[in-house]
């Protein structure tokens, strides 16, 4: 009896094993597996996210987040940014990883480390940037000898650094800026020569630098201290002969700034300390690109020799102890884009030289002694102008005055000037033209110009009265002798009229904010290409005829490209017709051929090109009408521009249970009321920009991500519009027109003073644009000039991305929800958005996620 006791127990053992076998082989205590699932498990993994990443059934180790050795055993590498990951790393998880080499955490919602954390020996790259954590680094950071690359960067670290820093021999990346260290840095540092990138920026350490600092690391090529208040002198950097980058603005430093400069530099920032000695003496490298010596005190002739400095993008100079003088060889500065010399004592007159400066996107002669006229400027690339604060006199140029409308900003108050422009608003001439007059003569102005034809208007109107009664006269008696020959003699004069109309060119045409001519002579003569109907012979007369002249009448908008129009080709075509008015770099055949890509490219929520004419220098290109506008104007209540001719007054939102989108039928009255409606036009936006950039090869990068650009169609769908249309204005990566719109720019683009900054373009400035119109969505306020709420003992936020980002650190995003949509859903999923948003406006490109990996988060909201 017992032994077929014994027997049973047996064969039930064998029967649970085969049939839970795997299972218990994943949660196998003390191993590396068993560590890993832990760990996601207690930091809040259990999103439906987190399936597109890995799947929880399969093996740890085939996670693509997990890198295992070749036994499959041991976890030596863990990458797992940007996935939620919140609160307290807990023991006896990843700290029990002995094999780990590389640990990515970064860009997660991590606030504390666990005990054992510091037990990982073989780490060699640790990345926890982006956290939450708030902590004092301990002394237990010496006990990774073999890390090479540590990035702590943009957490809430305090306190001292730990001399034990000393025992990171192998180091060769230390990232701990944004954060609130404030002690001394440690003399251990000094130990660590095989350094070759430092990053202490926007701490509070003080004090002066450990003593053989310059001389301890021969292999550093970048250094940044910016943000401090460390004191120095420029020979603490004298021994350090590979670096090219070097960064210490706003600091205490004093003394020569002769010593610092050396060959390899290419970027040096010095601004906002107490630097000295003359500028004609500084060796400035060959190399050098970026200078900003602002907001010090040095002296002398700062242009006296400028012949080491041919490759110079970026220079500031201003508020220094310059003494009076004249500005002189400026024009061998031929690369320059950033030129910043207020309040530097010039004197004399602004040198004709700067029309050879034809990169020059921002000019900053303000605060100085400049009297006579305002020169010819290179105007192609200029940006941004400030000659305010001057004595300049004389008409402003009108060259300059047709191109300010496109510019970024500008100001020539407090001069004696004069301008003959009547197109500037009141809050223009009385912000940017204080004390300027604004007078015209008599044949120039066009006020005037207007009130005479007003005059004549009414003898105009009698005459054509008069005209067209004689005329109808004449008809009626034609139509007595016959009407076949009265048909066709008036067809006769309707091709007589339109070939004399044909043959007009070449077409200038005005809008609110500039004025295009097609240098065409013969309108019929122009083909306009139609993608679906090639056999259709259209020319840019029928796209005349189409926009009545391009009448302001059928004006749609004006963008950044260029203004659209709204026109019927024959047929019935519905198009808009979007003229880019500032031109190309591409030849008519490059330009052809890269619309013809445009046209083939097809997506549910991509507004499709239609077509294009190549009338002159101007680039047309056409595309299928939105009949609901664009997001911009329904979110913020602006005019839609031509509206449809449907009553869309009844028209409410009807949800549908069935339907996924929760919408069957909504007139523009209702548009975006409901957050269901919204997430549906976050989603397809989002699914537009991941088909640009994993669906296309080589990849489309938009360039100019924004709420205009998103458009609606009859069926409510959302289709993102401008796609590749950066690309044909030119490939340049620094032209300013394919950086964006202002509101959109990611941080990377701009300097700490809102300038323009030199920086690759990359499909993540795309997601940083998507995600300021994430929060457009959620918020229903703008990127810039909007009112954000804030509490009394908080500082006014300037833009919406700071706002909402601001708030979201604090776990407040609740409280900028658009009070239209926060009953209409459950609150979680539009704060679970937000989060999607601030991942996506992450101030480094690197810390965002993909768009793939957006529309995955985003199709889960449907599921909270």
């Amino acid at each position: 009896m017992g032994f077929a006791l014994v027997g049973s127990i047996v064969v039930l053992t064998l029967f649970f094993r085969s049939n839970f076998g795997q299972q218990q082989e994943q949660l196998i205590p003390n191993t590396d597996e068993f560590f890993i699932s832990d760990f996601f498990k207690k930091m809040g993994s259990n999103s439906s996210s987190f399936s597109e990443i890995f799947n929880l059934s399969a093996p740890v180790c085939s996670w693509q987040v997990v890198f295992c050795d070749a036994n499959q055993e041991h976890v030596i590498g863990l990458i797992a940014p940007n996935l939620g990951l919140s609160g307290s790393i807990p023991d006896n998880t990843i700290g029990k990883l002995t094999k780990l080499q590389s640990l990515d955490l970064s860009n997660n919602q991590i606030t504390d480390l666990c005990s054992d954390f510091w037990s990982l020996g073989s780490l060699k790259n640790l990345n926890l940037s982006n956290n939450k954590i708030f902590m004092n680094l301990p002394s237990n950071i010496g006990n990774f000898g073999s890390l090479e690359k540590l990035d702590l960067s943009f957490n809430s670290f305090f306190g001292s650094l730990p001399d034990s820093i000393s025992s990171l021999t192998s180091l060769q990346v230390l990232n701990l800026g944004q954060n609130r260290f404030d002690s001394t840095v440690p003399l251990g540092i000094i130990s660590c020569h095989s350094l070759t990138f430092v990053d202490f920026s926007w701490n509070n350490f003080t004090g002066v630098l450990p003593d053989g600092f310059g001389s301890s690391f021969p292999k550093l090529k970048r250094l940044n201290l910016a943000g401090n208040g460390i004191k120095g002198k420029g020979s603490d950097f004298l021994k350090l002969e590979s670096l090219t980058y070097l960064n210490v603005s706003k600091n205490l430093f004093q003394g020569s700034v002769v010593e610092i400069f050396q060959e390899p530099l290419e970027v040096v920032d010095l601004s906002g300390n107490h630097f000295e000695g003359h500028i004609s003496q500084l060796n400035f490298s060959s190399h050098l690109a970026y200078l900003d010596l602002s907001d010090n005190e040095i002296s002398g002739d700062f242009f006296a020799n400028s012949s080491r400095t041919l490759n110079l993008k970026h220079l500031n100079l201003a508020k220094n102890r310059f003494l009076k003088q004249s500005l002189i060889n400026i024009g061998s500065l031929h690369s320059l884009e950033y030129l910043n010399l207020s309040n530097t004592n010039l004197i004399g007159r602004i040198s004709s030289e700067f029309s050879l400066l034809t990169h020059l996107k921002t000019l900053d002669l303000s605060s100085n002694h400049f009297m006579g006229k305002i020169p010819l400027l290179s105007l192609e690339t200029l940006q941004n102008l400030d000659l305010s604060f001057n004595n300049l006199t004389g008409e402003i140029p009108i060259s300059l005055l047709k191109k300010l409308p496109w510019m970024e900003g500008f100001n020539f108050s407090y001069n004696n000037l004069t301008l003959c422009d009547s197109e500037f608003s009141p809050e223009t001439l009385q912000s940017a033209f204080i004390g300027s007059s604004n007078s015209c003569p008599i044949a120039a102005n066009p006020n005037l110009l207007k009130s005479k034809t007003h005059s004549h208007r009414g003898l105009e109107l009698a005459l054509a009265l008069t005209v067209s009664i004689v005329f109808l006269l004449a008809v009626l008696l034609f139509c007595a002798f016959g009407c076949r020959k009265k048909t066709q003699m008036w067809a006769v004069k309707q091709d007589s009229y339109k070939e004399e109309q044909a043959i007009s060119g070449p077409f200038s045409f005005q809008t609110d904010s500039t004025t295009w001519v097609a240098d065409v002579k013969v309108a019929t003569l122009v083909p306009v290409v139609i993608f679906e109907k090639p056999l259709l012979n259209f020319t840019f007369s029928d796209l005349l005829s189409a926009t009545s002249n391009f009448d302001r009448g059928t004006l749609l908008a004006e963008g950044r490209f260029g203004p659209v129009y709204r026109g019927f080709l024959p047929g019935g075509i519905h198009v808009a017709v979007k003229v880019l008015v500032h031109g190309s770099t591409m030849t008519d055949q490059e330009a052809a051929r890269e619309l013809e890509y445009l046209g083939r490219i097809k997506h549910p929520n991509l507004v499709p090109l239609s077509g294009y004419c190549l009338a002159g220098e101007q680039r047309i290109a056409i595309y299928d009408y939105m009949e609901n506008g664009n997001l911009h104007n329904l979110l913020h209540d602006l005019p839609l521009g031509v509206q449809t001719i449907e009553d869309w007054s009844s028209d409410t939102w009807e949800v549908d249970a069935d339907n996924n989108n929760g919408i069957q039928n909504a007139g523009p009255e209702g548009l975006l009321t409901t957050w269901q409606f919204r997430h549906k036009v976050a989603l397809g936006m989002a699914r537009a920009l991941a088909f640009l950039h994993h669906g296309c090869s080589p990849p489309i990068i938009h360039r100019d991500v924004k709420a205009s650009s998103v458009y609606l169609d009859h069926n409510l769908e959302p289709r993102l519009s401008d796609f590749g249309l950066s690309k044909i204005f030119g490939n340049d990566l620094e032209d300013e027109i394919t950086r964006g719109s202002r509101g959109y720019i990611p941080p990377e683009f701009l300097n700490q003073d809102g300038s323009s900054s030199p920086y690759v373009i990359t499909p993540k400035s795309d997601v940083y644009g998507f995600g300021v119109v994430l929060f457009e969505l959620i918020t229903g306020k703008k990127p810039v000039e909007d009112e954000y709420p804030v509490d009394n003992n908080l500082s006014k936020d300037a833009d919406l991305v700071s706002w909402v980002r601001g708030l979201v650190r604090k776990n407040r995003g609740s409280q900028v929800i658009d009070p239209k949509i926060r009953e209409t859903r459950t609150e979680g999923q539009m704060v679970e958005a937000m989060k999607i948003g601030y991942l996506c406006t992450a101030d480094l490109p690197a810390k965002r996620p993909s768009m793939q990996q957006v529309v995955g988060l985003l199709k889960d909201l449907e599921q909270l």
